[in-house]
């Protein structure tokens, strides 16, 4: 059972930076993705960004330049380094990761990120 553990979130205020952490309880590269995800209240879970398994990124237009995903292959965790944080990045981040051979959809428990203004 894969099993994926998130860190980091809280408070901050706009400006500001945090980072938030994934630990896997396996490989990643085991994955085909592996990222983040977000959702705010009364709107649907969106993508932040990911790591695909050909090692390319994608981002959401909406943190592109602000946002940047890591990953420790050693440690198996994938990081998220969140930087001039804007109130309407407030959601609660869930990490996310992917089997598609086996149609496998793995998630974190999700982690609250609130920005106040």
């Amino acid at each position: 059972q894969v099993q994926l553990v998130e860190s980091g979130g809280g408070l901050v205020q706009a400006g500001g930076s945090q980072r938030l952490s994934c630990a896997a309880s396996t490989s990643i590269y085991s994955f085909n993705t592996m990222g983040w995800y977000r959702q705010a209240p009364g709107k649907q879970r969106e993508l932040v960004a990911v790591f695909t398994s050909g090692g390319s990124t994608n981002y959401a237009d909406s943190v592109k330049g602000r946002f940047i995903i890591t990953n420790d292959s050693a440690k198996n965790t994938v990081y998220l380094q969140m930087n001039s944080l804007k109130p309407e990045d407030t959601a609660v981040y869930y990490c996310n990761a992917k089997r598609t051979s086996l149609q496998r959809d793995y998630w974190g428990q999700g982690t609250q990120v609130t920005v106040s203004s």
